[in-house]
């Protein structure tokens, strides 16, 4: 496998190479090495084995000064040249490729599975190399996709050329499957949902106690990036309509400065609360001890609107009531299994509303939490995960 990220919180590529590794494959996922933070070499306890490359050969050289223990990260010295500094950040990439490519070719591999398109050239070349079937997992819609649109014909152009000759592709909607199949003439992929496993998790005080949070109000929770297009902003502001509730933010992104600033100008720093990404292992206990799921997400491009979202199935397994966009995807799940409130993306009102609706009426939040309850025992990973293993007897059999 290979992804064009460090594989320290990338749930749905260690999801699929643990099942893989269970059905008795050996997985060598492939990412990006971040010296003193991340190692270049690891086997996990599944015994999925992790191969890291430079992002570039500039920290290719430093690493050399660097133990595999955690140091401090020193950052390079930044050029007053923009396009020097546009410059090397191509050369670093390219580099970054070069080495992934070589680093999949000398595994030796019997399948390439690459994550998202913005590793499907490579994983193509050194499938072609290593004269092995590729298999394309597209986790979003890069042609219309948050920061992805000044580039979004090269996008299309790549997948259009490259997807048709993967033996395998995979996405996470009924509704992206869709698209891709009539976006480039291929078979529907296969719909893997970005579930998580079921884990039995007590409700506890966890965030209540890190925040020494001391009202007895509820909490509401966003766990996730802090990016742009999510409804973050919006639901900082809401924040101020919804009195008695704590909104607490896990994760980190571009935009978490910004919402800090905002909550200060709000005057609602001791309501509104932010907490950095957390390891995968530990999510699920802060999940569990807030008091309803947040997923403010809006219409702002297609892969949004073909969402359905991690965050959404980790507030189900966690037993939590949902406030959710009435996105088509989104919607489904909500509706089918009576999970909580759905809202008009992108408003205010409708969002204020239903936040306070689930604040002032714990009986109907007892009552949503019982249906997440039920449906977790379907919306997990392991309910899907022979879908994955079918696939690549397939693979493999051709």
């Amino acid at each position: 496998m290979i992804v064009w990220n460090d594989f320290l919180n990338d749930a749905r590529v260690l999801k699929e190479a643990q099942t893989l590794q269970s059905a008795g494959h050996q997985v060598i996922v492939h990412a990006l090495h971040a010296p003193g933070v991340t190692r270049q070499r690891e086997r996990l306890e599944s015994g999925v084995e992790v191969v890291r490359v430079a992002r570039s050969p500039l920290s290719r050289m430093s690493q050399r000064k660097h133990t595999e223990g955690p140091v401090s990260r020193s950052a390079p010295q930044a050029s007053s040249n923009s396009l020097y500094r546009q410059m090397m950040a191509i050369v670093g990439r390219s580099w970054a490729h070069l080495e992934l490519t070589y680093q999949l070719v000398r595994s030796r591999p019997t399948v390439i599975h690459a994550h998202d398109v913005n590793v499907l050239p490579t994983a193509w070349l050194a499938a072609v190399l290593a004269r092995v079937p590729l298999v394309y997992d597209a986790h979003e819609i890069s042609t219309d996709r948050e920061g992805y649109k000044s580039f979004r014909r090269v996008v299309g152009w790549v997948e259009k050329k490259l997807m048709p000759r993967a033996v395998g592709t995979i996405t996470t909607t009924d509704a992206r499957a869709k698209f891709f199949a009539r976006a480039y003439g291929i078979p529907r992929p296969l719909v893997l949902q970005n579930r998580p496993r079921l884990t039995q998790v007590e409700q506890s005080t966890r965030i209540r106690d890190e925040l020494k949070l001391d009202q007895p109000w509820p909490i509401i929770l966003y766990q996730g990036g802090l990016q742009q297009g999510r409804g973050l902003p919006r639901l900082v502001e809401v924040a101020a309509r919804v009195p008695s509730a704590y909104f607490v933010f896990i994760g980190g992104g571009r935009q978490e400065g910004e919402l800090q600033r905002l909550a200060e100008q709000l005057a609602l720093s001791e309501r509104v609360r932010f907490i950095p990404t957390v390891a995968l292992s530990e999510l699920p206990y802060y999940t569990a001890s807030a008091d309803i799921g947040v997923q403010p997400i809006e219409n702002t491009c297609l892969n949004h609107f073909t969402t359905d979202s991690n965050k959404l199935f980790e507030y189900v397994v966690a037993g939590l009531p949902v406030v959710a966009s009435s996105l088509p995807e989104i919607s489904k799940v909500v509706r089918r299994h009576d999970l909580g409130i759905l809202t008009t993306p992108g408003n205010s009102e409708s969002l204020a509303e239903a936040l306070n609706t689930l604040v002032q009426d714990p009986a109907l939040r007892k009552r949503y939490a019982q249906n997440a309850g039920i449906a977790s025992q379907h919306l997990n990973w392991e309910e899907q995960e022979q879908a994955l293993v079918k696939l690549y007897e397939r693979v493999l059999a051709g």
